[in-house]
């Protein structure tokens, strides 16, 4: 009991802290952007200035100028904007190893996809990531990401070739969260690999008197335009665990090649703006369509779907013999399953009332995905999938 205690609280603590930094990081990053977009040159400005902006906020006036390379005097003070991002990632990895690694049977893993053991999965995850930011820090390195556009394309590329191999060996959730955490990984390695220490070399040179290398600055720029198109996705894809239709469905990969080609549409769209440019509306036709195409395959259901095997109309005695031989050993007032103290979300399935009550949700996780079991522990099958979207939509009727 204690074990799952503490797991639980882990969990919690670990969360919480990763969403705050989060917040800080994503936030202070947006506004960066928007400020460092909407700056405007005028005459009488002080040497080595590329633009001002005057905003209000909090009852205040601020003027905002920022210098192309250093003012020619460097203050005695500087504020650095680097915590929140490495906060955000190691709360964030602390996270992934007490919800995903110490629990790998239940989330990281799926036997109906690929056989794998706690450690082999856990080792998989951690390669891939390590593996994926390498390849991406090589072709940054190299020069390729100069070329911006094909750069953009390859990368987009690799992405979902990434996220379709990991569908295909770890759990729906699993993928998502792997994907996801890749490319947080890689955003806040371009922070704490090239942008502070690019700019602390500026710093540095400014302040003996030498004049900076122009590489530095326009290499952290660089990878903060990078950060910028990966932000809508990685939002995303870190809370798509509480949406089965989209982790645990037949086209998930699918799902996330379009989000992650919203995720930039959308900023561009910003982008636009804050460049004060006529606004790109176009874009939400294109969000539009992309939201509309995952809702429809959302609703392919679970890969190993067989809705025509199933009876029209089950019986409730069939269903029930389902819940509670694939469910209620997690699901009940007093589980049964080793390191489960109390029923997931407090939801109760050991009763032909709690079944009733909570049918939506059984046929959201069980039957119009594969979400539940977790990692089908239990080893539902997909007869007893379909016979449940049948029951489910039987009562719709």
């Amino acid at each position: 009991m204690w074990g799952s205690i503490i797991s639980e609280w882990l969990s919690l603590i670990f969360r919480w802290l990763h969403v705050v930094a989060a917040i800080a990081w994503i936030g202070s990053s947006f506004y960066f952007i928007h400020l460092d977009l909407s700056l405007k040159p005028r005459q009488g400005l002080p040497s080595g200035v590329m633009g001002e902006a005057w905003q209000v906020h909090g009852g205040g006036f601020y003027h905002m100028v920022k210098y192309l390379i250093a003012p020619a005097q460097m203050p005695s003070e500087l504020t650095w904007f680097k915590w929140e991002a490495y906060t955000t990632w190691l709360s964030g990895f602390a996270l992934m190893i007490v919800a995903y690694y110490l629990n790998a049977d239940l989330f990281l893993i799926d036997k109906s996809i690929l056989d794998l053991t706690p450690l082999q999965a856990g080792l998989f995850s951690f390669g891939s990531l390590a593996l994926a930011w390498l390849l991406y820090e090589t072709a940054c390195r190299s020069g390729l990401a100069r070329h911006e556009l094909p750069f953009a394309l390859g990368g987009y590329v690799f992405l979902v070739a990434l996220t379709y191999a990991f569908t295909h060996v770890l759990s729906g959730r699993g993928a998502f969260n792997q994907i996801g955490a890749i490319i947080g990984t890689i955003m806040v390695a371009n922070v704490f690999a090239v942008i502070i220490p690019n700019q602390k070399k500026i710093v540095a040179a400014l302040l003996a008197g030498e004049a900076p290398d122009p590489k530095l600055g326009k290499a952290g720029k660089e990878r903060s335009v990078h950060n910028n198109y990966l932000t809508l996705p990685v939002v995303v894809l870190m809370i798509s665990n509480h949406y089965p239709l989209l982790f645990a469905t037949r086209y998930n990969w699918l799902i996330v090649a379009i989000v992650l080609a919203l995720g930039p549409v959308i900023r561009h769209f910003f982008n636009e703006r804050h460049k004060g440019r006529p606004s790109p509306w176009w874009v939400w036709g294109v969000a539009a369509a992309g939201m509309i195409a995952i809702a429809l395959l959302s609703a392919a259901g679970p890969r190993d779907a067989k809705a025509a095997s199933a009876p029209s109309a089950p019986t409730y005695a069939q269903v029930e013999e389902i819940v509670l031989s694939r469910c209620s050993m997690c699901h009940a007032a007093e589980p049964v399953w080793d390191g489960i103290v109390t029923a997931p979300k407090a939801v109760l399935l050991d009763s032909r009332e709690h079944i009733q009550r909570n049918a939506r949700l059984i046929a959201r996780n069980a039957a119009w995905s594969s979400a539940m079991p977790p990692g089908n522990i239990t080893e539902i099958t997909p007869e007893e999938r379909a016979v449940l979207a049948a029951w489910a939509a039987s009562r719709d009727r």
